[in-house]
């Protein structure tokens, strides 16, 4: 698509002449003229030659009227001298030209005659003529000066700009004037086209081809090491070799300086847009619209935000500065403004785009799951603060930084970041209504590790890798909420409401349990797990603190002693002599046939129900074993040795002294393997 149809109808700013009608009044001289038409006018020429055959025919005949209306106007002929029939002098009328221009700002203005400015009018166009199709038409010359075609446009350009003010321009030389002004704009027209095809020559690199590096999405695996960076610090290939940016800069100075800043700055800003546009989708990124993004599954918009932050982060971090180094380039100097102008709303357009992308996100369903991504987003656009406020400190002192199309994309960022914000910290709180909401009244077999438990605790692991993120998050709404900004991290104190509602959750399940003692291994599996997690993440450990530790720790403790009095402390009450077993120093032989074989079915039964409970954690597994045979088999042993004697030999034995010291090891050392199995009969 022809970029330039996005451009306003043109009209010329020049200052307007006046001449006089037959009446005598004074009247302007149109100068709005249609470069469509000259454009049309010019196409019907479809070869070089015959054209520039009728410019010269022409230019021959009003060489013979003007000397003649000269002679009958008793005028000094300096107009035609040294005129010849063929080409005229450029050289020569270009010196006369130039000393009617610079002689208007004396005392004594400069006059020039009616047929000067007809060659001249002339001169300028065969040049252009004969310039259509030549491949070094704009090569400057060996001294360093603008190639002659620029240096034509421009001096017509500003001999119109002085016919304007002069009183040649005021109806002295009507059709002079006519004349230098129609071929002013189709110079113009020549020059509009030939600045669009430049901007857009196919020769130039296009950087949509250039795949530069970006900083890796934290949602994702990261790329190579020699990709891993954001694209800040590493300088984009310019989208144009240098000689085609002095071409660019000497052709917009020339159409500015006629007046025709608006079809320069229009095709330029047209031009560089579909150029980012194209780097973009390079990069993945295609617009979307808020109706699509909001009806996408969460796995559809997931990919799409991944692709968005890499986009977006070469935009602020490559693409603004490449467009920022161009404008600068092309439009400099005295055309400074302009070009900071170009690149403004170069930049406001492209980025708003682009940031209503994330409007539809935020008003996407909120659940704790979408934080990650939505967090990669609001990093990517407070990044973009500082870049865009460079930028607007770039500008002159002078430059009015309120109406500014920066300052505007400056605010719409500010006001996007406080959105996603919102979102954000919003998503974060959606995990405790994840918790509060998990009420469920199955109970997990063998007092393993809850799901939510394990969902939550990575999930914390996750987001405390954004730490520094979330609490700049939570200041923020806190700030938003009246709150102030306090000297406490607002985040930590949100993430000890979570372990706090978690541990809540996790005492409210342990009572699902109808054994207290599975209630208390549910509660030692859940609570060694968040410690875990918590000391193997530097972050999350530094956000909750060593006090926090301490106290999980302590509460570990306390399961385990529950533990241990709701299940050993009635085997080992069984192995007490508590003055039942021994009366007047003599054994009661029926008790104590009794405690033998209400010890085996207490370890019977500890083994078969035990033994398939779970404690996935080896070190609390090992931990437990050891407490609990440190206690268990010393005090067996010990009441082997006092009562095993006082039964006979054989099946007496056999039938009341099933286990040894060992055996009641090794069925301590078969608990929490999750493994049910009844005890094996064993012979001392």
């Amino acid at each position: 698509m022809d970029s330039r149809s996005q451009a306003p109808y043109k009209s010329s700013s020049f200052s307007q002449a006046t001449t006089r009608d037959d009446g005598g009044r004074t009247r302007e001289v149109d100068r709005n003229f249609s470069l469509g038409a000259v454009r049309n006018k010019r196409d019907h020429h479809h070869h070089g030659g015959a054209r520039e055959l009728a410019i010269k025919e022409e230019d021959e005949q009003e060489e013979g009227e003007g000397t003649a209306s000269h002679g009958r106007n008793g005028g000094d002929g300096a107009g035609s001298a040294g005129g010849k029939r063929g080409d005229p002098d450029l050289a020569a009328l270009s010196a006369e030209i130039d000393a009617f221009i610079a002689g208007q700002d004396g005392d004594a203005p400069v006059t020039v005659t009616e047929a000067t400015l007809e060659k001249f009018a002339s001169a300028v166009e065969l040049v252009v003529a004969r310039s259509e199709g030549a491949e070094d038409k704009w090569a400057a010359e060996a001294s360093g000066e603008p190639s002659a075609l620029l240096a034509a446009i421009t001096r017509i350009a500003a001999l119109a700009s002085v016919l304007g003010k002069s009183p040649e321009g005021g109806g002295k030389h009507t059709a002079a004037v006519h004349r230098v002004t129609g071929v002013l704009h189709r110079a113009m027209a020549f020059l509009e086209d030939e600045f669009h095809a430049l901007l857009e020559d196919p020769r130039v690199p296009k950087a949509a081809n250039e795949q530069g590096a970006h900083e890796p999405d934290r949602c994702v695996l990261p790329p190579p090491p020699s990709d891993a960076s954001a694209g800040g610090g590493k300088e984009a290939a310019p989208p144009y070799p240098p000689e085609t940016v002095d071409r660019l800069r000497a052709m917009a100075d020339a159409m500015i300086a006629a007046g025709y800043t608006t079809e320069c700055t229009q095709m330029f800003l047209v031009a560089r847009r579909n150029a980012f546009t194209a780097a973009l989708q390079g990069l993945g990124y295609e617009k979307s619209n808020i109706d699509d993004v909001v009806k996408m599954t969460w796995e559809a918009l997931e990919a799409e935000i991944v692709t968005w932050t890499k986009a977006f982060r070469h935009a602020i971090n490559v693409g603004l500065s490449t467009e920022h180094d161009l404008c600068t380039r092309v439009y400099a100097s005295r055309h400074a403004a302009v070009g900071r102008g170009i690149f403004a709303d170069l930049a406001r357009c492209v980025m708003l785009h682009m940031l209503s992308f994330t409007e539809a996100v935020a008003m996407t369903k909120r659940a704790d799951d979408k934080l990650f991504k939505v967090l990669d987003m609001y990093e990517a656009v407070r990044d973009a603060s500082p870049v865009i406020e460079a930028f607007l400190s770039a500008d002159e002192p002078g430059a009015d930084r309120n109406n500014s199309a920066l300052t505007e994309l400056k605010a719409e960022i500010a006001a996007v970041r406080s959105r996603l914000s919102e979102t954000a910290a919003a998503m974060f709180r959606e995990l405790e209504g994840s918790i509060r909401a998990d009420a469920g009244k199955q109970s997990v077999p063998g007092g393993a590790v809850h799901p939510l438990t394990r969902y939550v605790m990575n999930y914390l692991k996750l987001a405390c890798e954004y730490n520094s993120t979330l609490e700049q998050v939570f200041r923020e709404q806190r700030r938003h909420d009246g709150g102030g900004d306090g000297d406490d991290n607002p985040f930590s104190a949100q993430l000890m409401d979570v372990m706090e509602l978690l541990h809540g959750n996790l005492e409210t399940k342990s009572r699902l349990y109808k054994d207290p003692s599975l209630s208390n291994i549910f509660l030692m599996n859940n609570g060694r797990y968040m410690l875990q997690k918590i000391r193997g993440s530097a972050e999350i450990n530094a956000m909750l603190g060593e006090a926090w530790a301490r106290k999980q720790s302590t509460n570990l403790r306390q399961y385990h002693k529950n533990y241990q009095r709701e299940t050993w402390s009635r085997v080992l009450s069984l192995l007490r002599d508590d003055g039942v077993l021994t009366v007047k120093g003599h054994i009661q032989k029926p008790v104590l046939k009794e405690r033998f074989k209400q010890f085996n079915a207490a370890m019977d039964e500890i083994h078969r129900t035990q033994g398939a409970w779970i404690v996935s954690d080896e070190q609390l597994q090992s931990e437990l074993r050891v407490s609990i045979a440190a206690v268990v088999v010393p005090a067996y042993r010990s009441f082997l040795g006092r009562f095993s004697q006082h039964f006979s030999a054989g099946r007496q034995t056999e039938k009341y002294v099933k286990l040894s010291a060992e055996d009641v090891e090794t069925i301590i050392d078969e608990l929490f393997d999750g493994n049910a199995a009844s005890m094996v009969r064993r012979r001392t």
